[in-house]
């Protein structure tokens, strides 16, 4: 199966290079697709350095967010399976192989729960809010998910084309996984290991992101 990996980059100066790096190690047939987001910080210096090692890469001229990025990554796809890879650094590449499995094995739509391994820089907030919003998708929409926030979501490229994404920002996140189960899809999880950072590293999501995620979760269950 070749992999297409979606990488939506804003002001990340600092990883994104890094990342790429790491991701064109992965022994995986695979297309590297990064999608800058109207970065200001150096951040599309530092991709014009690696520009010859990906199979594309998209300047927006303004920056809209990271729903924006992802469904403009949507469209130059070419592979048979999709995962998102964020350019802050704190998931690690090497685990696309264990979500990949299976989805050799027959599933859909693979996460990377944080939840389900030994994680223990995740902070207590973080953990409260993702287990909040996790269980109020899995109400709305009878799922069995532990991370719905998840960075890594893979899923096959016949599911991408099913998707009719409208969000622009960080709410893409609950957009995504409502639309894969309002279209049927059972939602497999595997463990992944996390090393966030902190908001003086550039962490981005702040709590005004959770309400919109709650905000979103209804209006994508009732309205959608």
């Amino acid at each position: 199966m070749k992999l297409s990996v979606i990488i939506p980059v804003f002001n990340e100066m600092a990883t994104v290079k890094q990342v790429v790096e790491q991701v064109n190690k992965v022994d995986v047939d695979k297309e590297v697709i990064v999608v800058d987001d109207g970065s200001t910080d150096g951040s599309r210096d530092e991709i014009s350095r690696i520009e010859d090692t990906v199979a594309k890469v998209y300047h927006s001229p303004v920056n809209f967010g990271k729903g924006a990025a992802i469904r403009v990554g949507l469209t130059y796809i070419t592979g048979d399976v999709v995962v998102i890879q964020d350019a802050d650094g704190e998931l690690d590449p090497n685990e696309y192989k264990s979500l990949l499995a299976r989805i050799e094995q027959g599933a859909d739509v693979v996460y990377g729960s944080r939840f389900l391994g030994d994680n223990p820089d995740i902070s207590k907030i973080t953990k409260l809010a993702n287990r909040f919003l996790t269980s109020l998708t899995n109400i709305l929409f009878r799922s069995r998910l532990t991370d719905m926030e998840t960075a890594y979501k893979m899923f096959r490229a016949d599911v991408a084309r099913q998707l009719n994404l409208k969000c622009v920002g960080f709410e893409v996140e609950p957009e995504l996984t409502a639309q894969f189960l309002k279209l049927g899809y059972k939602i497999e999880e595997v463990p992944i290991s996390y090393h966030p950072r902190g908001t003086d590293e550039g962490k981005k999501i702040t709590w005004m992101d959770g309400l919109k995620a709650i905000y979103y979760l209804f209006i994508y269950r009732f309205l959608h």
